[in-house]
This record gives structure tokens, C-alpha cells and sequence, in this order.
């Protein structure tokens, strides 16, 4: 096993089989998972996910492009460094809903950033209708400073007719 680690970004429409095809592929190919994330959003499917076992990005890529093709997918590939076991757990959970426009989520992280919040998991939806589209986001981070402060660097946004609601995560580890 190398030490090389790449980053896989890939997309395609959804349909079953998707994440049984791509794994397979990579266990016949000896490769390694590391973290994954994979998600439908609006149709499609989207896979990230961190794999080691060949020393190049071509040849990675050679060895996947079969499964690729044959599930109509597109790949991108990046080197990466692993650090793996370096998992953070969040400490505040941030629910954010309002209507949907262009901006809204930019306005929220840069509040969340200027507040120290590092962003862990940002989650979103458009709920609603088409005349009246709502745009919702799920926020879990880390941040050392109160909910209070987060809170207050959201007030801004509350006064725009945005529902903030900011809360903190008990996690019990033992």
C-alpha cells in the first residue's frame, strides 16, 4: 500500500447501484477508503471520498474508468495529504430558514467566520414552491466562543426576515 492519498469527486444521475459499483470497482483495484461522503442532491449523486493504493493519479484514473463509463459518472481526481483520525466533533448547530434568494448562504457563513465558527457540515434544501421557494441550511461547527456569540453575529440577518436558531451539541463520549 502507498502512501499517496487522492481525493475522488464524483457525479452522476442517481440510480441504484451507484456507491456498490464505484466500491467494488476500487476494492478489486486493492484500494484503500479513508473518509467518504456521499449524498443525492437535486437528482444527481455525488461521491467524495478519500482512496489510497496506487502510486499515480493516472494510473487511478486508468484503473476506474470502466466503472466510471459504465455508470455515467464524472471523476476528479486530486492529491491530497490523509490526516486521518483527526475528526472534530461540532459544539453548535445552526438551523437556518428564509426565503430563498441569491447570497443567503455566503451572508450566513461570512457571519458564522467573522464569529470564529469553522463550518464542519453545511446541509441545504429548497423546500416550499416554485412562487415561493424557501431556502433551509443545517450548520453543524466548532467554534470556542459562546452561542451568544454566534448568535449575535447572526442579528444581522434575523433583522432581514432570516430564521436563525443556534444551538449547542452536547456530544457524551464513554
Amino acid at each position: 500500500m502507498t502512501n499517496h492519498w487522492y481525493m475522488l469527486t464524483l457525479i452522476g444521475e442517481d440510480k441504484p447501484g451507484i456507491v456498490a459499483a464505484i466500491t467494488q470497482a476500487l476494492f478489486e483495484q486493492g484500494m484503500n477508503l479513508g473518509e467518504t461522503s456521499m449524498l443525492r442532491l437535486g437528482g444527481n449523486f455525488t461521491i467524495m471520498m478519500m482512496v489510497n493504493g496506487v502510486d499515480d493519479e493516472t494510473g487511478l484514473r486508468e484503473r476506474l474508468e470502466p466503472v466510471i463509463e459504465a455508470q455515467g459518472m464524472c471523476l476528479h481526481i486530486d492529491p491530497i495529504k490523509a490526516r486521518l483520525h483527526e475528526h472534530l466533533l461540532p459544539n453548535i448547530q445552526v438551523t437556518v430558514s428564509g426565503a430563498d434568494r441569491a447570497g443567503i448562504v455566503a451572508q450566513v457563513t461570512a457571519a458564522l467566520a467573522s464569529a470564529g465558527f469553522n463550518v464542519l457540515d453545511l446541509e441545504s434544501d429548497v423546500a416550499g414552491t416554485a412562487d415561493k421557494p424557501v431556502y433551509i441550511m443545517q450548520i453543524a461547527g466548532v467554534a470556542e466562543v459562546s452561542v451568544e456569540a454566534i448568535e449575535q453575529a447572526l442579528e444581522t440577518l434575523r433583522q432581514d426576515g432570516v430564521d436563525v436558531n443556534v444551538s449547542p451539541i452536547e456530544t457524551y463520549i464513554g
